[in-house]
Order: C-alpha cells, then sequence, then structure tokens
C-alpha cells in the first residue's frame, strides 16, 4: 500500500475512534472536562443497570422531574433508617428442624377450625379461606422481618446510589449482613420451613414464594451496593455470593424446589424468575438464558389465555391481585431475559398469547374505564401501575396511552428511579 492510501487509513481509524469515544457510554469513574465523575452502572440481574446509570446522570445535572420522584424515594429511605437490623434466630421458637437459623413461616390462608384448649393449643384442624390472611402468621415467624429486610435495602440502597449520601449504603449493608452473613444471625440458604400449616405440614414447597417474590429485589440492591458502597466491602460481597450460590443449589435441587418450579400458577412463574435472576447475579448466564427461553412453552403457553387472560389466577377469591401478581414474575423475568438476549415481551404463544395481551387485559380497570369483571375482595387500582409502565416501555401503544390514566401507588411512582415491576399491594400468600 502506497503512503497515501495508508495516511488516509490512518485518518479515517482516528476519525472512527473518535466517534466511536462519542457514541459508547463512558463507565468509568474518570472525571469529565467539568470535572463530574459518572457513576458506574451496576450489574443488575433485573434492573438495567445502563438505565439507572443514565437517570443518575440526569439527576446530578438537575433534572426537576427525577427529583421530584427522588423525594419521594427518599422518604421512603429515610423511616428505615432508625430500624432494623432483623435476624432469623430472634423469633419466639425455632423451625421444626431445631435449629434457629433456618427460617419460619405459616401458611396465611389457613385458619383454626376448633377452640384453642389446653389438648389442642393450635385448634386444629386447620381449614382453607382463600385470600383471607390469618394474622397469627405475622407473629412467631421470619416471614414480616424477611417483608423488612427485602423493603429496606431496595430503598437503602437505591437511595445510596442517587444521593450518596453514606448512612443510607452503611445501613443498608448492616441489614444485608445481619441477615445473610454474620455466623451468629444468618439464615440457612434453604426455606424447609416456609408456610408450614399447624398439626398439618412442618413447611412446604408452596413457601418459597416467600423469597421468590421478594428476593430478586435484594439482588439489585446487592449490584447497587457492589458499584463501590461505603460499608459494604470485598468480604460481603464474596459472602453474600456464596449465600446465593448455596440458595440457588437448593433451590434447583432440593425436593421443594422442583416442586415448587412445577407448579402451574403465579408459584412457577416466580419460581422461575427467582431462579434465573440468582443464577444471572451468580454468573451462570446459561441456566439464566435456559430459565428465560423455558417460559415460553412452560409458562406463558398455558398459563395465560388467547384473550390474555390468566384463568389459574382468576379462578382466586383476589383475582385482581393474583392477576396483578403473576405478571409481576413475568415482566421482571422478561426483564432478566433482555439481560441474556431473549425477547420474551416479543414471544407469541400458538393461540397468539403474549405478556402484552395479559397486561392488555388488565387496562380497562387498571386505568378506571372499567371495572374488573371477576372475583376480588379488595380491589386496589395501583397494584397494576408497574406492570403497564413495563409493557409501555417495551414497546405497547396501548399501555404508553394508559400511562397517565395509572392511579399512583402509595408513597409515589418510583418507576422513573427503579424500572423494574414490583408488588404494590400489600397482601402476600
Amino acid at each position: 500500500m502506497s503512503r497515501g492510501p495508508r495516511r488516509r487509513l490512518a485518518v479515517l481509524m482516528t476519525a472512527t475512534a473518535a466517534l466511536a469515544a462519542l457514541l459508547v457510554p463512558v463507565t468509568s469513574s474518570v472525571a469529565d472536562a467539568h470535572g463530574y465523575s459518572p457513576p458506574k452502572a451496576p450489574r443488575t440481574p433485573v434492573l438495567d443497570g445502563q438505565r439507572l446509570r443514565d437517570t443518575k446522570i440526569r439527576l446530578d445535572h438537575g433534572d426537576a422531574r427525577l427529583k421530584r420522584t427522588l423525594r419521594d424515594l427518599t422518604a421512603r429511605a429515610d423511616v428505615w433508617l432508625d430500624q432494623g437490623p432483623w435476624t432469623v434466630v430472634d423469633k419466639p421458637k425455632p423451625a421444626p428442624s431445631g435449629d434457629p437459623h433456618d427460617y419460619l413461616s405459616q401458611a396465611p390462608y389457613w385458619w383454626p377450625s376448633q377452640p384453642r384448649t389446653a389438648d389442642n393449643p393450635w385448634g386444629c384442624p386447620y381449614v382453607q379461606r382463600d385470600g383471607e390472611r390469618n394474622p397469627e402468621v405475622d407473629t412467631g415467624t421470619d416471614r414480616p422481618d424477611i417483608g423488612k429486610v427485602v423493603n429496606s435495602v431496595t430503598s437503602l440502597s437505591l437511595a445510596w446510589y442517587y444521593t450518596g449520601r453514606k448512612e443510607y449504603a452503611r445501613h443498608a449493608a448492616d441489614i444485608l449482613r445481619t441477615w445473610f452473613v454474620d455466623p451468629a444471625t444468618r439464615m440457612n440458604p434453604n426455606l424447609n420451613h416456609g408456610q408450614f400449616i399447624p398439626c398439618k405440614y412442618d413447611g412446604r414447597a408452596i413457601g418459597i414464594i416467600d423469597f421468590s417474590q421478594q428476593y430478586t429485589s435484594v439482588l439489585d440492591a446487592i449490584a447497587i451496593l457492589d458499584t463501590g458502597a461505603p460499608g459494604w466491602s470485598a468480604g460481603d460481597r464474596s459472602a453474600m455470593a456464596s449465600w446465593n450460590k448455596q440458595f440457588l443449589d437448593w433451590l434447583v435441587n432440593s425436593p421443594f424446589g422442583k416442586e415448587e418450579s412445577a407448579a402451574k400458577n403465579n408459584h412457577g412463574t416466580f419460581a422461575d424468575m427467582q431462579i434465573a435472576a440468582l443464577a444471572l447475579a451468580t454468573g451462570d448466564t446459561a441456566l439464566a438464558r435456559r430459565t428465560v427461553l423455558g417460559a415460553r412453552a412452560l409458562r406463558i403457553d398455558p398459563q395465560i389465555a388467547a384473550d390474555g387472560s390468566q384463568p389459574q389466577e382468576l379462578a382466586r377469591t383476589r383475582s385482581w391481585h393474583y392477576s396483578t401478581f403473576d405478571l409481576v414474575a413475568y415482566v421482571r423475568l422478561a426483564a432478566i431475559g433482555e439481560h441474556v438476549g431473549v425477547d420474551l415481551w416479543g414471544y407469541r404463544g400458538p393461540l397468539g398469547q403474549s405478556l402484552f395481551k395479559a397486561v392488555g387485559y388488565l387496562l380497562p380497570a387498571a386505568t378506571g374505564a372499567a371495572p374488573w369483571p371477576h372475583p376480588e375482595l379488595e380491589f386496589h387500582r395501583y397494584a397494576a401501575s408497574d406492570i403497564v409502565h413495563a409493557a409501555a416501555d417495551a414497546g405497547d401503544r396501548a399501555a404508553k396511552a394508559a400511562v397517565p390514566k395509572l392511579e399512583t401507588p402509595p408513597g409515589g411512582d418510583l418507576w422513573a428511579l427503579r424500572p423494574a415491576a414490583e408488588q404494590l399491594d400489600s397482601i402476600a400468600g
């Protein structure tokens, strides 16, 4: 090649490199010409870490709308600063195993059918009343505290990421260490005694949903703290990774884990979501991708009807709650799919089933345009708000048009700061 062409090639390569530098987002903490250091993008398994980073940059540059939303987030985080940490070992009685480090919860919809006596202190046998929560499940077990762990570290980690206030990160780290890491207070990585029924079962596979409906938010919180949060050390990070690998192994290989994964309603969807997120967070990308791909034929085809309804969830006394609840798992699973190259939103089943149709089925009630036409003991219109946001972000025109008509959840609409669907109504089980 002559000198002229070589020079032109060199110039072209230099120009191309310069253009690439302008187009590729900066991911390092190197300050720009004005002294601003962009934040790191967290490697979150559900949330889009690059989107969080971009949102943080917009906040740092004075975005007024985001600042208003941030006030709602920090208000939530501030509530948690003087609460916790919590530990699995402080319940009045240990799980039936006798090990105080084993998690314990009680089935929420089961009630005593007989008077409590000295000979029958529980009032057994217990009978099921679907959708009616027995208040005794919130005393003497770990279920209420794990909810506090999840909600607190989610709010605190996000609040730290967006504000830089060290107290948020340090308290989130303390909460995580106490529940999962410290030998004296840590939880064993199993759910052998979830949702026990007095005088009937010491634990059930169905109890896995105590974690599957929430724990992926903890995985995102850990990834956020991993970007350099004060009070969160390399040892903490390593210990949490070890706990997560053990928990994932239990979910995949234990009899309870296999039974829950085989469930054909929201329990199965949440099991897939939890396994996929844990796999991605612990480096098993192949398992994460395989789980999301499998959800097409295993979940969407049999669980979503051609009109977008979810027959197994409509059969419940809380049909609105469970229809929105199941879709939380679906849209979070779709978010995980984006990290592993699977477009779950774009999938169409043999009868035309899709996540877009399932969200569309909820839109009349979600926007207040029409009443929900199925049984529901306690209707909360805002329960669908995050799901509609997710469909809108995925490109659905009807969902985009519906967003301004959504009911704001209690505590404010945080979608702009944590764009992944969460369960917004409080009933559990």
